[in-house]
C-alpha cells in the first residue's frame, strides 16, 4: 500500500509540466519520494479549488480533503481517503513536518472562493502567506531533516518567504488574462488607482496597465534578492533545489519583461531552453 501511494505521487508530480524542478535529474535519491509526495497534497489541493463546479462545491471539496489530512497526521487513514496520504504520512512521521504550513494552503484555497480582488499590495502579501509560503517552509525542514541538520532559522525562513511570495507573485502577473477568466483579479487595486487601470472597464492591454505592470515586476524582483541569500544558508542537499525556484522565478519575469508587460494578449512562458540552460549552470556550479 506505501509503495503504491508512493508511485501514486510521483506519477502524479511528473504529469505536470511546470513542476520541472521538483521532477528534474538534479533532485537528489533521498529526497524525490518526499517531494513528490508533498507535492501531490498541494497539487490536489490546488484542483479541488480551481476544478469545482462552484465555490460551494470547491469549499465542501476542501472541507473534506481537510478531515483527510487531519486523519493523516493523527494516523489513522481511512479507506477512502486520497491515495497519496500514505506516503504523505510516511513522510511527516519521518521528517517530522509540521501540520501549519499543510493547514495555510487549505486557509489560501479557501479564501480563493470568496475573495476575487485585493485592496493592497501587503493584503496580497498576506494571501502570499498562506498560498506560496508553505511551500518553502516544507522543503526547508524536509532538507534539514534529510540532511541532519539544525532547524531553519529565523532568517532562513524569511528569506523562504520572500522567494515564495515573489514567486506566486510572478505567477499571478504571467496569468493575469487566465486568471481573468475564472474571475480573478490579483494585482492590487491600490495599484490600479495609481496608474489609472480600471480592470472593471479595460480588461485588456492598455500603456496604463503595461506601467503598472513594470512597478509591479520591479517590486517582485526585490523580494527574489531579499530571498537569495537562502541559497547559500540551506543544507547542501537543497541548494539546487532552492537556487532553480529561485532562478525560475527571475526567469518569468525576464518573460514578462521580453514581451514588453503584454501579458493580456500573449502568455509569457520560459522555454525549454532557459530551463536547460537553468538546469546546466546550477549543475556546472554544484560540481565546481
Amino acid at each position: 500500500m506505501l509503495k503504491d501511494s508512493y508511485s501514486y505521487c510521483k506519477k502524479l508530480a511528473k504529469s505536470h509540466y511546470e513542476n520541472f524542478t521538483v521532477a528534474s535529474f538534479l533532485l537528489r535519491k533521498e529526497l524525490r519520494e518526499p517531494f513528490y509526495a508533498i507535492y501531490a497534497y498541494c497539487r490536489i489541493s490546488d484542483d479541488l479549488s480551481d476544478e469545482s463546479s462552484s465555490p460551494a462545491h470547491a469549499l465542501d471539496a476542501l472541507a473534506d480533503w481537510q478531515r483527510q489530512l487531519d486523519r493523516c497526521f493523527e494516523g489513522k487513514i481511512q479507506e477512502g481517503d486520497s491515495p497519496i496520504f500514505p506516503a504523505l504520512k510516511d513522510v511527516v512521521e519521518k521528517h517530522g513536518l509540521s501540520k501549519e504550513p499543510f493547514y495555510d494552503l487549505l486557509e489560501a484555497f479557501r479564501r480563493d472562493q470568496i475573495q476575487a480582488r485585493y485592496e493592497t499590495w501587503n493584503e496580497l502579501l498576506d494571501y502570499c502567506r498562506c498560498s506560496a509560503n508553505p511551500v518553502g517552509r516544507m522543503v526547508l525542514q524536509l532538507g534539514a531533516s534529510v540532511a541532519k541538520d539544525s532547524p531553519p532559522t529565523d532568517e532562513m525562513l524569511r528569506c523562504s518567504d520572500a522567494i515564495c511570495t515573489a514567486l506566486q507573485l510572478a505567477n499571478f502577473w504571467q496569468d493575469v488574462a487566465r486568471d481573468w477568466k475564472i474571475g480573478r483579479f490579483y494585482v492590487p487595486m491600490e495599484y490600479c488607482r495609481e496608474f489609472l487601470y480600471d480592470p472593471e472597464l479595460q480588461p485588456q492591454q492598455t500603456p496604463a496597465f503595461e506601467k503598472m505592470l513594470r512597478e509591479l515586476c520591479r517590486r517582485t524582483r526585490e523580494l527574489f534578492d531579499a530571498g537569495a541569500p537562502l541559497v547559500g544558508m540551506v543544507p547542501r542537499l537543497i541548494r539546487t533545489e532552492v537556487a532553480l525556484f529561485l532562478g525560475g522565478g527571475r526567469a518569468i519575469l525576464d518573460a514578462i519583461e521580453a514581451i514588453n508587460y503584454q501579458v493580456w494578449l500573449k502568455r509569457p512562458v520560459v522555454s525549454k531552453w532557459k530551463k536547460f540552460s537553468l538546469l546546466m549552470g546550477i549543475t556546472l556550479g554544484r560540481r565546481f
